[in-house]
């Protein structure tokens, strides 16, 4: 693997020398990378969180410190999985560094998730220890109803003294370090079991596509728990030595603008959504930042070309599901960035496109894009048959349609995979049919998604009544909204006498897209 550059950025542009370090995936595991660079400034500011900042030993400290009650007052073993359910936090990288540190695997938790969504993800991993905080003591007591044998640590709590006789787990790259869930067509949520190797090969790739250096302060605005987030917001930062400039807010808008100048963020990961908000704000004054990326949801053309005639620093698209750890690509930020592209394949990662009995399409061809490297996910969890599709000879099956140009940049034009994209989340109609047809008096129920110029895509209901049945649509949104996250929730329920099918019976939901442009 590449060396970081031995030079590097400071919020003001001018260079200056920075000796090459030991890349991230010449380390045994996550935890010894993150040791190696504490070893080599200690007393930097690692996490910036309002006027608060958390020095590289302070993490340190905090996580071997959560490391040693996980293992002397929870029990946690080599392999066992530990949920860590939070809202963004300074904390954050404290809590999945000291699972690690204790033996464990990360189990990430959304807290956009309702109590009953939790449960099943706590119940497929078999993990019995969550790591939360007190903000969601609601939700924690619906839980602790569904799950009475859950125990809970807070993040309140975290001590910042490391004890002195603690010795961190020994874990290999092969060893599961993270199981991240993503839904699919069977509407329940899948595991993906990411690797110490998983992450520290996208970490790594991710350096030298971004340029990354230790001088580098990462905006973390999205959720933590997004995959992209807890790659490129979380891991990136801390394993190249830079810094993470983590916002208390988003509101109002203009206060994130006035972080990123304080505190002199250098470079932006965020959805599509996030840039569309950007170009409506007043000029605001100059900004710090070198680079913006954007990911999590195909970036518009015209937002494109809106942020870059507003702004001096660099916008680029990249590309990359949960499954791949997640970074794939990335439109370069040296050479030239294609709009409408997700770019090239990161270092020692390759791309193909290919047909449905496995071949690879020539150029301009369009087929399903596969992802092959060290940052493709070991499998799904205990889901060998889901394994076996999405994984073919060495190859990850991503579900999204498109195809590649003369010069290796690739374009990503549909969807194979029902899924939608609501503010750079994954919604699966499937997962919410399963639930409105919970509700009495539904007979048949789809969903799809529209067009929403601040969501990206929202999802929108059509159902069809059992006989003599009448539907009141409050009721029903109230009863989605109980048992599914907010962002899941359809903006709209349309019922029909019955909803249009193939001859074979299955719901055409072409015609229902059809009949909400009509």
């Amino acid at each position: 693997m590449a060396g970081v550059p031995a030079k590097g950025w400071t919020p003001n542009g001018v260079v200056v020398s920075i000796a090459p370090i030991k890349t991230p995936y010449e380390h045994d595991n996550l935890h010894a990378a993150l040791a190696a660079t504490v070893a080599r400034a200690p007393g930097k500011v690692a996490v910036t969180w309002g006027d608060e900042a958390f020095t590289y030993a302070r993490v340190a400290a905090q996580a071997l410190a959560l490391a040693a009650k996980l293992r002397a007052e929870f029990g946690v073993r080599a392999g066992d999985r530990v949920a860590v359910w939070v809202k963004n936090c300074p904390q954050f990288p404290s809590a999945v560094f000291g699972v690690w540190q204790a033996g464990g695997a990360v189990v990430m938790v959304s807290n956009f998730l309702k109590p009953d969504e939790v449960a099943y993800i706590l119940g497929d991993s078999g993990a019995n220890v969550v790591l939360s905080d007190h903000s969601l003591a609601e939700p924690q007591a619906k839980l602790r109803a569904l799950r009475p044998e859950l125990r809970f640590a807070f993040i309140e709590d975290f001590s910042d003294e490391a004890p002195a006789d603690f010795s961190p787990a020994t874990q290999t790259k092969a060893d599961l370090a993270a199981l991240l869930y993503t839904s699919g067509t069977t509407g329940r949520p899948k595991g993906a079991m990411l690797t110490h190797g998983n992450f520290l090969h996208n970490v790594t790739s991710c350096l030298t596509a971004l340029d990354v250096h230790e001088t580098d302060r990462i905006v973390v605005l999205l959720p933590q728990f997004h995959s992209f987030m807890f790659t490129v917001g979380t891991l990136l930062p801390l394993l190249a030595g830079a810094g993470v400039l983590l916002l208390k807010t988003l509101h109002p808008f203009k206060h994130v603008l006035e972080e990123i100048a304080r505190h002199g963020g250098t470079l932006l990961p965020a959805v599509p959504s996030f840039y569309r908000t950007v170009c409506a704000v007043p000029e605001f004054g100059k900004l710090p930042l070198r680079l913006c990326i954007s990911g999590g949801a195909p970036l518009p053309l015209e937002v494109f070309k809106e942020f870059t005639a507003k702004f001096s620093f660099r916008l680029r698209e990249g590309y990359g599901p949960t499954e791949s750890s997640p970074v794939a690509t990335v439109n370069p930020i040296f050479g030239e960035n294609r709009p409408g592209s997700v770019g090239v394949a990161i270092p020692n990662v390759e791309l193909s496109i290919r047909d449905e009995a496995g071949g690879e399409l020539p150029i301009g061809a369009k087929g399903e894009l596969c992802i092959r490297g060290g940052n493709v996910m070991r499998g799904y969890w205990n889901q060998p048959e889901e394994t076996a599709k999405t994984i073919r000879d060495g190859w990850l099956y991503t579900g999204d349609v498109g195809h590649r140009d003369a010069d290796g940049y690739f374009f990503i034009t549909d969807r194979k995979k029902d899924m939608l994209l609501v503010n750079g989340l994954n919604v699966y109609p499937r997962e919410v049919e399963e639930v409105i047809h919970q509700f009495p008096g539904i007979k048949e129920a789809a969903v799809i998604g529209v067009p929403d110029a601040r969501r990206g895509e929202a999802p929108v209901a059509f159902v069809a009544l059992t006989e003599g049945a009448a539907l009141a649509e409050k009721e029903l949104l109230h009863f989605l909204r109980e048992r599914l996250a907010d962002y899941k929730v359809p903006r709209q329920v349309n019922v029909l006498p019955a909803l249009p099918r193939n001859a074979t019976g299955k719901i055409l939901k072409t015609s229902l897209r059809e009949m909400v442009k009509g």
